[in-house]
Formats: structure tokens, C-alpha cells, sequence
């Protein structure tokens, strides 16, 4: 073993293997699916195409077996070339926001986009490369040529994009490391650094393994072209083949594109059901006639702030043992009592097989992953064309998001914080809110965009929402 993963169910770094409490928390696959599951495999192995990761170690210098990626001793210590370093610095938690937290909530504008935004014209960010507006804000006595704003237009909810043990661990692993190897993780660009990361988002999701995706648009795109490309077998007839997608109708574009691509299949029908109804999604399903059948749903609506019936949807799985697939991008480390996310949130974590995740949102990075069994993981890794052909997530990127993690798992304010937030709104406001997404729909574009110039002339940015991101005549704020 090369590493242990203490905090919550234990896991192997190299062996992958999940205590018995952990393996007993995991639903059994649906016959069907474990079936379809095992000769995909069976037959991309006996095609020679079964495709392995091809770990590189890049270690840290100060390496052994810490429960963080930091260096393992408290103290000063004396590198190599005579340099002190404190090293208890370098990984530090605290009990409440700092001045760091602020570049989090606050950003800053030039004069010309201030003014391009308010007069809603179109720019692709020429004007940032001015030479007189860098000169002119290069110099603090020109500090009313910039605009702070207040964001409430962002996704970093817990703040730990800013947080100084999330900085050192990208600047650490920058300074060793560079960018890490520049290949797919299936030619040289898989190290030990994207392993942890994928262990610790399997022990936070209470999966058995993980995969990392350059984003959580190519997870999406990947997990549907794959259930869709089964790679055929003469022992499998092609009525077996078919598939049935039934996907909520205000599901993310990444989930739409990702059937878009598996409808090119032949062997695929999409079915949408009204957004969270039940009763819709449970009569789709007892009128089609697949055998193979998978749910795909956000957990948490992006634009509408409102969660998946997760509780419902798992009672549909028992009855029709579909696939049920969660994109849990706005869910992870912002729901559930360890922060797994919103199956943790709505104690159906053994009912959902596959989890689509973020690391650009609550972790504060960038990329994305699948969190599923061991056996998805070989078949998207095989499979997955947007996994396959893109190069792997830089390194200071991924030691970033391990140490988001960490962080999150000490201050745990981080998460009650952003709850506390939500009622406080609620209780001023007299609406009820769910969730920190908090859509104010106006209706009409222009109303929108009128109540977002003045929201930016009053120093807030808060973007209007518009179709086609929303159905027309529910613009929102």
C-alpha cells in the first residue's frame, strides 16, 4: 500500500479496496446492468481493447505516508539546498473567514468593460489588452478607472478557491512539478497526484473508485456515449443492445449534448420527463419497453436552485431497476453531513450508481469526475472518447482540489456557514429558499437585463439568466 485515506470509510491508494462497512453500504447492481456491464468488458478485453492507466509516480520531494499531501513533519526543517521552511504552515485551517476569503466574493473591472457591460455590447475581451488601460491601472492614482463588485454570480461556494492552503498546495506542486506530464492519463499524464485526488472523491462519495475528466462536460458527454456504445458481441442481439434514457427536461446542456451523441446509436431512444415529476418519469418508464433503462438527473438545478426528488427517484429504481445516474455538480462538499453531496443530503447514497461531479464549484478548481464501481471506471476508461483524447488535469490543479478537500473536512463553518446564509435570506426576504442558488425570476428578458444594469450600477454582479439557458418568459436574476 502506498497510502491510506484515514478520514471516513478507508480505502488504498494503489490496491483500491473498501472495508466491509463500506462495501456493505453500496447497492447491488441490477442484474441486467451488472450483466451488460461484465460482457462490455469481457469483449473489450478479448479485442484486446481494454485500456490501462499508466500511473507516474511524481512524488513530492518530502514525501511518506501523511494523511496530506504537505510536508509530514511540524517544525523548521532544512531542505537540500540549506533553504528553512516551516512546514506546520503549510497546511493550516482556521476558525473563520480571513482576509483572504475576500477576492472569493469581490472582483474588480476595468472602466471600458464596466461600461461595455452596461450597455449590454458584445466583447471578447480585447480590451483588457489595452495598453493605455493597463498602463492606467497599473497606477494606484488611477484606482476610479476600476470597479469592485460584489459577486453573486459564482459557484465557489465554500470560498476555498482563495484559501491559502489550497494556493500553496497549486503553488507547491508548480514549482516540483510544472504542469506534470503533458499526455492523456493513458500515455503518461496519470500520477500519483490524480490517484489521490480519485480516492479521496470515492471515500467522500462513498463509491468504490473514481475517474477525473479535464471537465464535468466531458463526464457527462462520456458516461452517455458509453452506455450507448456497447461494443457488440455475436452472443448479444441487437434488440438486447437497445437503451432508454429518461432525462429531467431542465437537466444541464452537458447531459442534453451527451444524449445528442448517443442518440447517433441507433440503439438508443431519449425520453424527457416534466422537470421532477414523478408520476411523468414513473409512466415513461412503464410504457417503454427497453430492458436496459437509465434516470439521468442534475441534483441540485443549476437555474432553478431546486433538488432532485432523490428520495422518490430511488423508490423508482427498486421498482424498475433502471440505472440511476446524479450530476452532483453543485452538490459535493456543499450537501449531505461529510459534505458527499445530495444522495449523502437525502440518505439514498447506496440507491445512485453513478455520480458526476465538479471540482470548478465547491472544491474551487477545475475539472471534473465520475464517482462509480471499479468496473465503470475500466469502462470509461476504455470508452470514453472526451476522457481518452484529452490530456490529463494539470498537477498544481489536482493538488489544489485534494487539498479543497482537506480543508473542507476541518472547517466544517465553511459548510453551516453557507446554510445559515440561505435562512438568513429567507428570513428577511419572507420567500423560501432551498438552496444557494437563488433564482429571482423576472420573466421577461428585458426586465432582466434592466434589473441586472442597475444590480452592476449599484456594485453586485448578478448576471441576467435568459433563453436559451431558461425557457422564454423565465428570465431571471
Amino acid at each position: 500500500r502506498c497510502f491510506s485515506f484515514s478520514v471516513g470509510r478507508k480505502r488504498e491508494l494503489c490496491g483500491l479496496s473498501l472495508c466491509h462497512s463500506a462495501m456493505a453500504s453500496l447497492s447491488a447492481p441490477d442484474a441486467i446492468w451488472a450483466n451488460w456491464l461484465h460482457a462490455a468488458l469481457q469483449n473489450l478485453q478479448q479485442s484486446n481493447l481494454l485500456r490501462s492507466l499508466r500511473p507516474v509516480l511524481c512524488l513530492p520531494s518530502a514525501f511518506c505516508l501523511p494523511e496530506s499531501p504537505f510536508l509530514p513533519r511540524s517544525g523548521v526543517q532544512t531542505s537540500s539546498d540549506g533553504a528553512v521552511t516551516d512546514s506546520a504552515l503549510d497546511f493550516q485551517t482556521f476558525d473563520g473567514l480571513g482576509p483572504w476569503d475576500r477576492p472569493a466574493v469581490e472582483m474588480e473591472i476595468s472602466h471600458k468593460t464596466f461600461e461595455l457591460w452596461l450597455n449590454q455590447a458584445s466583447s471578447t475581451g480585447e480590451e483588457l489588452c489595452s495598453l493605455d488601460m493597463m498602463s492606467q491601472n497599473a497606477s494606484s492614482l488611477n484606482a476610479e478607472l476600476r470597479h469592485k463588485l460584489v459577486v453573486f454570480s459564482g459557484s465557489d461556494y465554500l470560498g476555498l478557491s482563495v484559501h491559502p492552503t489550497v494556493r500553496r498546495a497549486a503553488a507547491k506542486a508548480a514549482l516540483e512539478f510544472g504542469m506534470g506530464p503533458r499526455a492523456s492519463p493513458l500515455v503518461s499524464g496519470y500520477t500519483y497526484h490524480h490517484r489521490l485526488l480519485e480516492s479521496a472523491l470515492a471515500d467522500l462519495t462513498k463509491t468504490q473508485d473514481c475517474l477525473l475528466f479535464p471537465t464535468g462536460f466531458a463526464a457527462n458527454t462520456a458516461i452517455m456515449t458509453v452506455i450507448s456504445n456497447f461494443p457488440q458481441s455475436h452472443t448479444i442481439s441487437r434488440e438486447e443492445d437497445r437503451v432508454a434514457f429518461f432525462s429531467d427536461a431542465l437537466n444541464h446542456a452537458s447531459i442534453i449534448d451527451g444524449l445528442h451523441l448517443a442518440q447517433r446509436q441507433r440503439i438508443v431512444e431519449v425520453n424527457i420527463y416534466r422537470h421532477c415529476d414523478m408520476d411523468n418519469l414513473d409512466e415513461l418508464l412503464a410504457s417503454s419497453n427497453c430492458r436496459r433503462k437509465v434516470v439521468v438527473t442534475d441534483s441540485l438545478f443549476s437555474m432553478d436552485g431546486d433538488f432532485a426528488p432523490m428520495v422518490e427517484l430511488a423508490a423508482l429504481r427498486r421498482k424498475y431497476r433502471f440505472l440511476l445516474i446524479v450530476d452532483d455538480a453543485h452538490g459535493t462538499l456543499l450537501c449531505g453531513r461529510t459534505g458527499g453531496g445530495v444522495s449523502e443530503a437525502f440518505d439514498v447514497e447506496g440507491e445512485v450508481d453513478i455520480i458526476i461531479g465538479s471540482l470548478s464549484k465547491a472544491l474551487g478548481s477545475q475539472g471534473g469526475f465520475i464517482a462509480c464501481s471499479q468496473k465503470w471506471k475500466q469502462l470509461l476508461q476504455s470508452r470514453g472518447r472526451s476522457f481518452i483524447y484529452s490530456t490529463a488535469l494539470p498537477v498544481p490543479v489536482v493538488a489544489a482540489a485534494y487539498a479543497a478537500i482537506l480543508v473542507a473536512r476541518k472547517e466544517k463553518w465553511r459548510q453551516a456557514s453557507v446554510w445559515e446564509k440561505v435562512k438568513q435570506l429567507s428570513d428577511a426576504t419572507g420567500m423560501k429558499f432551498t438552496s444557494p442558488i437563488i433564482p429571482i425570476i423576472i420573466g421577461q428578458e428585458a426586465a432582466a437585463l434592466k434589473a441586472s444594469k442597475f444590480l452592476l450600477q449599484s456594485g453586485f454582479h448578478v448576471t441576467a439568466i435568459r433563453p436559451p439557458t431558461v425557457p422564454a418568459n423565465s428570465s431571471r436574476n
